[in-house]
């Protein structure tokens, strides 16, 4: 007779928890695409953030998986060379920023490696990628460069407000008192708004608070809007709560309210009545243009980053005037309009009609009347589209971090000489490049975008060839 013995679970639970218990010394050999160390221990990869290479480090094994293990850092016993003190007191908890730790000369090198690798991954050769012609990367103030940002806000059990931004791995909160990578005055409103908030009635009626500096001028008297959304109506005393607190400190607040029943209302506090909609808020570009946008739109929210962005791509797309120009993904303008004052004519396609009819309003508010706009899915077939019958000499392309697959299949199907691709994301990025290498494109030049300071996100700028 066949005796049938089961595994003995309890075994593996105990041996588990024997070793979540345990220190264990590890040596740190890199930093993997999402900045987090990398060492060996039990011949499996081990992952220990906040560790460097080439450092020591003693960890606690947080989770055991078949091809890999997660630990946390308790010490470094041996440092790395290229460690530094992380300026703010909540980048241990704070899922924001990942790289406070390093030194940026390293962040920088950190990121082109990082991009390099991708490449490598979606079948570009190591002959070429040894070859790539690198260009000094744009970066800004290491520092209170984010101009847009949205801040969450929880309750405890006390009804006592938390707020600020997610903890790393969590969807819970990290209480902030100041932010170093928000533009001033900014990075210090935490502790006003806490103020602002236990004095409430309605408490829990905050789902988050959206902060924005349109624009950045010299004399740093930069005026905050504050987009509050309410979950719940609010009332004469919170209302008029609002209303000092944005006189005292020259803020413009709007309170959108769900109200049941009934789409958002959206109210106006300190300004004049109406919504917070295209045409309040705008920053400066380059040749005295201005983008106007509200708060739902997408902007570059590194105004430093985006200004060399631009200035970038002009000088890398070398406009002339008879040019024709295909922007893709073309967002309210930011690249049209630029490159509209340098050539004959700007075709710019975006995928929603909204922000196609903001990108023909910021032209006409601009006076510039060779630049149309059109709307269209850029991840289906649209060589048909009459748009696309245009001569086009050059191609400008800043796609969302889907990257633009369909796009670049049609794209080599023009026989557009000049390609410049701005991406936001180097994984898609790396596929479309093979797209483009393969159709018989080379890669003129290539340069880092550092449009997120302290942080593991990367883009890029490719000016492709053919």
């Amino acid at each position: 007779m066949a005796n049938f013995f089961k595994e003995n679970t309890n075994k593996q639970v105990n041996k588990q928890s024997k070793q979540s218990k345990q220190i264990n010394t590890v040596i740190i050999d890199k930093l993997d695409l999402n900045g987090c160390g990398v060492g060996r221990y039990q011949q499996k990869p081990i992952f220990v953030a906040g560790s460097l290479p080439n450092e020591t480090v003693e960890i606690r094994i947080v989770e055991q998986k078949n091809k890999y293990i997660l630990a946390k850092l308790l010490k470094v016993i041996k440092t790395s060379e290229h460690r530094v003190a992380a300026p703010c007191q909540h980048f241990s908890l704070c899922g924001g920023c990942d790289l406070q730790h390093l030194d940026y000369d390293e962040q920088l090198l950190f990121k082109q490696k990082k991009v390099a690798e991708l490449l490598s991954r979606s079948g570009i050769s190591c002959e070429l990628l040894k070859q790539l012609p690198w260009q000094k990367p744009i970066q800004s103030n290491q520092w209170h460069y984010r101009r847009k940002a949205r801040i969450g806000v929880q309750f405890d059990k006390n009804s006592q407000a938390i707020i600020g931004f997610r903890q790393k791995a969590t969807n819970q909160l990290v209480a902030v008192k100041s932010c170093p990578v928000l533009v001033k005055p900014a990075g210090d409103i935490f502790p006003i708004l806490k103020a602002l908030l236990a004095k409430l009635t309605v408490k829990k009626a905050i789902g988050h608070i959206e902060v924005i500096i349109a624009d950045i001028v010299d004399d740093n008297s930069n005026k905050l809007t504050l987009v509050v959304r309410q979950i719940r109506s609010i009332n004469k005393h919170d209302r008029q709560l609002w209303q000092e607190y944005a006189e005292k400190h020259s803020w413009t607040v709007h309170l959108l309210e769900n109200k049941k029943g009934q789409e958002n209302s959206n109210e106006q506090i300190n300004t004049s009545a109406g919504e917070l909609s295209y045409g309040e808020l705008s920053y400066q570009l380059p040749d005295d243009i201005r983008i106007h946008f509200s708060n739902t739109d997408f902007i570059q929210i590194n105004r430093q980053v985006n200004l060399a962005m631009i200035e970038q791509a002009l000088s890398w797309l070398m406009p002339e005037p008879n040019d024709q120009v295909l922007d893709l993904f073309c967002g309210l303008g930011n690249f049209s309009l630029p490159l509209a004052k340098k050539v004959a004519r700007v075709v710019g396609v975006e995928g929603v009609q909204t922000m196609v009819n903001k990108a023909f309003a910021n032209a006409k508010s601009n006076g510039i009347d060779n630049c149309k706009f059109y709307q269209a899915d850029l991840n289906s077939q649209w060589l048909s589209n009459s748009w696309a019958k245009n001569n086009f000499t050059k191609v400008l392309l800043d796609p969302a971090r889907a990257g633009a697959e369909h796009a670049v299949e049609q794209i080599s199907q023009l026989n557009i000489a000049t390609i410049l691709y701005v991406s936001c994301e180097p994984t898609t990025l790396a596929r479309d490049s093979k797209i483009l290498l393969d159709k018989g494109y080379k890669i003129v030049k290539i340069g880092l975008i550092d449009m997120f300071s302290q942080t593991k996100h990367v883009e890029t700028m490719v000016l492709f060839h053919r």
